[in-house]
């Protein structure tokens, strides 16, 4: 199994002209969110929006801060959930990011790939939102 690496730029996706930072990040698709540094969050202004716990490697349960990061990897951009996370941790691209910019790892080359994104059949009318409830 290789080890895949990406820059990706990331800003405050609440402010219209925030500044960014670039950052090396290891993909990891057994992650379901990003990982970032607090002090690179802190730096972009990024909000503390709940807290999760999560289950780390060794098996031992921490609470993190959670917010929202703008990324941008290549012509891909979009909003995506952050851990808060200790310093000289190793910033993580999770799989729920790479998901919600259309992006997947090739399993074979671990190269990033757009995904092919599918819909559901789209009903023949319109529907009332009445019609959900």
């Amino acid at each position: 199994m290789g080890v895949t690496f990406a820059k990706a730029r990331l800003s405050n996706p609440r402010r219209a002209r925030a500044k960014a930072v670039e950052l090396d990040f290891l993909i990891d698709t057994g992650a379901i969110y990003s990982v970032v540094p607090a002090s690179v969050l802190r730096k972009l202004s990024i909000e503390r929006l709940e807290r999760q716990e999560f289950t780390l490697a060794d098996g031992t349960r921490q609470t993190y801060a959670i917010g929202e990061v703008f990324f941008r990897l290549g012509r891909k951009g979009g909003t995506s959930k952050v851990v808060f996370a200790p310093e000289g941790v190793t910033p993580l691209l999770g799989a729920f990011t790479l998901e919600s910019l259309g992006l997947m790892v090739n399993p074979v080359t671990r190269e990033l790939t757009p995904m092919r994104l599918m819909l559901a059949g789209v009903p023949s009318r319109v529907l009332d939102t009445r019609d959900l409830l």
